[in-house]
Parts: C-alpha cells; structure tokens; sequence
C-alpha cells in the first residue's frame, strides 16, 4: 500500500460532507472541511460534537477538522486525498472538479480524488478532465451514517489507474474500517438502485390501499431481516426529498429501465407539504408533542394529516414471528397464500428478482450484491442469500416468474439448487474467524468453543445466548488456558457475534438469590474471579478481542487481558451498579490499580474518576472513548474494521508472544482509606440529596466505594489485590440479599431496561 493517508480536503460540508469529515478525523487524519464560505464550514464542524447518533468518537476529534471557503487556493494544498461531496447536481460538480484539475490548483499529483456521489455515473462526472486527473479518478460512495455504515461503494472507470483503486480501497477498508464493495459505473450503483426498487415497491402497495404504513413497516422489518425501521421509519430518517430526488435520477438515467422507479404521486403531495420525515419533524411518522415518551402518530395519506397509530391486521403475522430461524421465517412467506405471503412476494420477491436481472451489470459478482445490501442497507441476507434459503425453484414459482433471470437460468440449467455452493466468504482472504473447519476444532460446550487460529494462537469464540457469562464459559476458559499453556504460543478470546458480552447470567444468580443458596452464590462468584485471574497469571500472553457490546462481567474479562485488540465501535463499561451489585470479577481491584497508575501526582482524583464511572454505570461511545473511561490502556490496539478485529488480535498475539510479554504480577495496592471513603461518600449524599440519585443507588455506590478505599482499614495505606476481591465478593454477597437489588435483577432481565427504585 502506498503512504498513509493523513490529510484528506472535504469539498462540501452538507450532512454527508460534515460525517465524513468527522469519520476521517476518528482514524487520525486532519481534514480541511470546505463549504461555499467558510463560516458556513465552520457552522458544520461546529455541530459535529452535538448530532445524534454522534458521527464523532469523541467531541474533542472536530478538532482535526479546519473549516475552509471552497475557493480558498490552499484547502486542498497537502491533501492526500480530496472528496467532492456537493450538492448531487452534475454541472455544479463538473465545475468544481475542473478548477481542481487547473495547474494552479493545490492539489497535489499524488493525491486521490473521488466523488460521494449517490449514483450520478463517475464517466460522466469527469468530461473533459485531463490524463493525469482521469487515473486517480474514482468514486467512494459512502452512507448514511457513514461513522455507522460499514458499507462503501468503489467505483472505478476505465481510466482509472488500478493501483490507485487497490490503494484507496485498502485504506478504507483498514483506515476508516468501512466494507468496501466494488461496484461498476452504473446508475444508482449497487445499493441504491436494488434498495430504491424495494422501496418503490413497497410505497405503492402501501398507497394503493393494499396494506397500511403500519402493516408494511412489520412485514419489510425484522421479520424478513431487515432494520427495525422497516421501510417507512428509514424514509423518515433519510427524507423523502432525498428519497424522491434519487428515484427521479434513476428515472432518468436509466430511460426504459427508469418506471421502476417512478414513485406514487402521494410523496411528491408530502413533499409539498413539508412532511419530509426527521428533519421537517415529521413524515411517515411523527410524535404528538416534545413531551418525553409521547405517542407516536402515522401520516393518513389522504389527508396528509396525522392519526394515531394502527395494529397490523394480518392474521398469521404473529404465527411467522414464532419462527424462530429466518432462512425458514422467508420459505413460509414465500409460499404463504395470505395478505403476509403475497405482501412479501410483490415486495421481496421481486426486489431479489430484479438484484437477479441487473447483477452482472452493476457488480462482479452474486456476493458482492449481498454484501452491498448488508452492509448498506442492514439486510441480514442478501438478495443472493434470500434466493438459496427459499430456493430457486420455490421463488420462480412463488412470484410466478416465466423467464427466469441470466444469472438464475444458468444455475439452473447447470443443475445447481443454490447460486452459490455455500454461505457467504468473507469479503477478504486475510479474515480470520472463529468459524470451526476440520481439524481446527478443538473442544467446545453450550458456552464457547476453542479453535486452533493457526500460527500458534488458540482462539476462545464465545456464544452463549447474548455471550452471556456462565458456568460453561468459564469451564472453557480454564480449559484453552490449560491447552494453550501446553500446545500453543498465545491465547485469544473473542466472538463471532455483534456483540463481546452482555455480562453475567443474571438469570441464574437471580434463582439462587431468591432461594437464598449464598454458598452457591459465593462459589459463583469465587469461580468468576478464579477464570479472570487465571487470564491475568497465564503463562502465554491472553489478547482479548471486544467489539460492539462488552457491558458487566464481559469487561471484567477484557480488563485481566495481557492486551486487548478492540474494534472502534466499543461500547464497554462497568454496569453493574444498575443491577444493584458491584463489580466482582477483579473489576473493582483492577479499575483501583488503573487509577493508581494513572495520576500519581493526585491518586484521589483518579480513584474519584474511576468510582463514578462504575458507580453510574457509565458506557463508552467507542474505543477511544473506553481509553478515556479507564477501560483500554495506551498499549492496547484498534481495529477501525470490525470484521478485522480477530486477525488483528492474533498478529497482536503472536508478537506479544515472541516479545515474551506478560501481564506483570500483581503488586501492593494503595487504598486511600477513612478519608477517601468519607470524600466518596459525601459525592453520594450530594447526589441522593438532589434527587439524582435513589437510597439504593446510594447504597450500592457506598458498597463499591468501600472496596476502592479499602475497607475497613484505620488509614490509607496498601493491600493486596486479594484483599480487595474478598472485599468485592462480600459487598457483591450482601447486595445479593437486598430485595431492592433483586428486583433490580427481575425487571433487567424481562424488559431489558434498568430499574431505579
């Protein structure tokens, strides 16, 4: 790969100009972010920080981005790589890209230039340009969120140098950690034109009267494996303006082919009403009022007024929600002869045979379609998937298709059952992951399963039901700690989920408090801190690999690691307290040895720090975030790309084992004692006193307060580390004996929210 990318220019700081802008700063590069003046660059820069979902990792990042007027002559001087990202008018573009390829522009030779352009063709965008411009010429389709978003659509033209196309593909896809799909020059692309189609489909079944908002959002949602957000709340979201102005462009770039895309007359009708979902308040759906928790009401498309929300009237709806796997969930749809089944049919089905018929002219392959619209749109199968799981046949005749597509006819007249001969590869080679093939299979319970990863790593995959934290998986913790102490160099645990942990099996601690069977919760947590000090003592380095949730107990593991290897979407914390319990893995003893080391020069403020973020349960917004928090050290490493976490996690394990690192042995631990307790404790009055905390909350918190002062000691002095979990299983052991704690424990595990009582 050539040289790093570390200075990009942003032409264009509309929403997706500004996001972008904001994802290049979360990898390190500095961006000069440019609108048509510069206070209105700086406007953008300035939201950053406050939008929600937060396209930054952390608020301080908007400072690698310097706001600039597009017609200052040195906003892209330096720049590696620039990005035009204006408003999606072809001549407004083609001007702005030929005062870039004047001589007197700053751009530099070398850099890459490319165009976020939804789906205006790259060709036609670059009349006129010269050579040299033409050969580092290519498009970086982003979407919305692009922090968010893992997919991005590389589209080269035949001029485009090849090497610059690998180039730049490499560094998004390690740089900026984005799923990098290479899509032909066409109009729409890949996720745009097969994600309108479906969307149009679905508009006018709705607007014909056939099926209400409400019906369709639950049978185009997770039902079928789409996004909660269905097909109406993600209009909402993306506005009908720009909805409505991409399927007109479509229209008219793809002139026969473009009907598919005329959308009902009604959107232009909302449209000229202002109701263009999220950004005018209001579109498909809307609140009632600003009042916290106010209902949501739906659009009456006659009227273009608003109405409270309807129940979905399909009979068997509930009866295909039971099933419980979604390849089988699809097949009793498809043939379903109901309002599900036909819905389904006339949206779906023809969405997968239209992917079919347009495949060979948008991507290379069946594959790269499916993850478009994985990764673009959050389908959990793609079009090619959705066709092998209901079968080829069974969809033809499902959707009464008398010639079936290219692509389909050949696998048919083949013989082949499927497109392809098994699941989805991964999108690159180099991917490692847990998934067991031959003799890589070491041993496995209902918990996790080791895996030999090759190159003396063993791998630990976790995948208990939400990787919760039981008995099991701590069997097999002991047990790849023993294997990989006698056969390998390094161990590595990981998962193959969304998701690192939810935490603790609170179900079964919940059983045995309420039987009151305190050996066997005292054992249950004896066994927790044997496992995660059995990780800290190993004898091979132990790199854990987080990514998305890892809440509770699934941190406490991460924190014993020897390193860790995150992803940057990270959301980790010590949660505990909103359970009405304490840290009792090593998770309290180890947060008090983190802020020991931290700040010397004012040990109380850092042991302060460390107790509020537990005892509010405080979660990171990324992995730069969990740094912040305590939770990742300097010396721990980031993936930006998700699906790269556990080959980054075994490169990482493989050096530390040939450095001969391990985690330093435990020493002496200075507590703060009386004094320190008394500081904490008033924060916690405070706190109860205004009304921001309830009396448990605050007896929780002086609980996890006494284990960082170090119990019941005359003065600040030192302990050891085995001091203090004895000191965590105590307060844990007697928090379990609080019925307020135990209610706590019940409504989390039925509604999935805390409980402030």
């Amino acid at each position: 790969m050539r040289r790093p990318i570390r200075h990009a220019a942003v032409l264009g700081a509309g929403t997706m100009g500004a996001q972008i802008a904001a994802h290049l700063a979360n990898a390190g590069v500095t961006v000069t972010l440019c609108d048509v003046t510069l206070e209105a660059a700086a406007g953008a820069r300035a939201r950053l920080p406050r939008l929600k979902p937060a396209p930054l990792f952390r608020p301080d990042l908007a400072d690698r981005i310097r706001p600039a007027a597009l017609d200052d002559p040195d906003a892209t001087r330096g720049a590696d790589w620039i990005i035009e990202a204006v408003i999606e008018d072809l001549e407004i573009k083609r001007a702005l890209l030929a005062r870039l390829d004047q001589p007197s522009d700053g751009r530099p030779p070398s850099a890459f230039v490319s165009s976020n352009t939804s789906g205006i063709p790259l060709e036609s965008l670059a009349e006129g340009r010269s050579d040299a411009f033409r050969r580092r010429w290519l498009g970086t389709h982003f979407f919305n969120p692009p922090r968010y978003l893992p997919l991005v659509e590389l589209i080269a033209t035949p001029d485009t140098d090849p090497a610059v196309a690998d180039d730049l593909g490499a560094f998004l896809d390690r740089g900026l950690g984005k799923g990098v799909v290479r899509a032909k020059d066409r109009p729409g692309f890949i996720a745009n034109r097969i994600g309108l189609f479906a969307a149009a489909r679905t508009l006018e079944l709705v607007a014909s009267g056939a099926f209400t908002i409400e019906e369709a959002d639950a049978l185009s949602g997770p039902l079928i494996g789409r996004p909660k957000s269905a097909t109406f709340r993600t209009a909402d979201l993306a506005g009908l303006d720009i909805l409505a102005r991409v399927a007109a462009d479509l229209a008219a770039r793809l002139g026969a082919g473009g009907p598919p895309f005329v959308l009902p007359d009604v959107v232009g009708r909302m449209i000229a009403a202002g109701r263009l979902g999220d950004k005018t308040g209001g579109g498909f759906y809307r609140r009632a009022s600003a009042e916290p928790g106010a209902p949501i009401l739906t659009i009456d498309l006659a009227t273009l007024d608003y109405r409270d929300r309807q129940a979905p009237s399909i009979a068997a709806l509930e009866a295909v929600r039971a099933i419980p796997a979604l390849e089988d969930r699809l097949r009793a749809l498809f043939t379903a002869r109901d309002r599900a089944g036909d819905f389904v049919r006339r949206t779906l089905g023809a969405t997968i045979v239209y992917a079919a018929t347009i495949a060979a002219e948008v991507a290379d392959s069946p594959d790269d379609v499916d993850r478009a619209m994985r990764w673009g749109f959050g389908w959990e199968l793609g079009p090619f998937e959705i066709w092998d799981a209901v079968g080829l046949e069974t969809v033809l005749t499902a959707c009464a298709v008398a010639t079936p597509p290219p692509l389909i006819a050949d696998r048919l007249a083949r013989g082949d059952a499927r497109v392809r001969p098994g699941p989805l590869p991964p999108a690159s080679p180099d991917l490692v992951t847990f998934r067991p093939a031959g003799t890589r299979l070491v041993q496995a319970n209902s918990g996790a399963t080791l895996v030999d990863l090759g190159d003396g790593v063993l791998g630990l995959d976790i995948h208990s039901k939400m990787n919760a934290i039981g008995g099991d998986l701590l069997q097999m913790i002991h047990a790849g700690l023993a294997r990989a102490e006698a056969g390998f160099e390094a161990f590595v645990i990981g998962s193959d989920a969304d998701l690192f942990s939810a935490g603790a099996n609170l179900a079964l601690l919940l059983i045995e408090a309420q039987d009151g069977n305190w050996e066997d919760v005292d054992d249950m947590v004896r066994g927790f801190q044997a496992a995660t000090q059995a990780i800290r003592r190993a004898a091979v380095p132990v790199v854990v690999a987080p990514r998305g949730l890892c809440l509770g107990g699934g941190c406490e593991i991460v924190l014993q690691a020897t390193r860790v290897q995150a992803a940057a979407e990270l959301y980790i914390g010590l949660v505990e307290t909103g359970v009405g319990l304490v840290p009792a893995g090593g998770g309290s003893t180890e947060i008090l040895m983190r802020a020991n080391a931290r700040d010397a020069a004012d040990r109380a403020a850092a042991v302060q720090d460390a107790f509020e973020h537990a005892a509010l349960a405080r979660v990171s917004t990324s992995a730069p975030d969990a740094a912040r928090l305590g939770y990742l050290r300097d010396a721990d490493g980031l993936s930006m790309n998700r699906e790269r976490v556990l080959a980054d996690a075994r490169s990482l394990a493989r050096h530390l084992a040939a450095a001969g690192e391990r985690r330093a042995p435990e020493g002496p631990v200075a507590v703060g004692g009386p004094d320190l307790f008394a500081r904490l404790s008033l924060g916690v009055h405070l706190a109860e006193r205004a009304g921001r905390a309830s009396a448990h909350d605050a007896l929780v918190s002086r609980k996890l307060a006494w284990i960082l002062t170090g119990g019941d000691i005359p003065r600040a002095t030192t302990v050891t580390a085995a001091y203090l979990r004895d000191l965590e299983r105590e307060a844990f052991l007697s928090l379990c004996g609080e019925a307020k704690t135990r209610a706590r424990i019940a409504h989390t595990l039925k509604t999935g929210k805390p409980l402030r009582n």
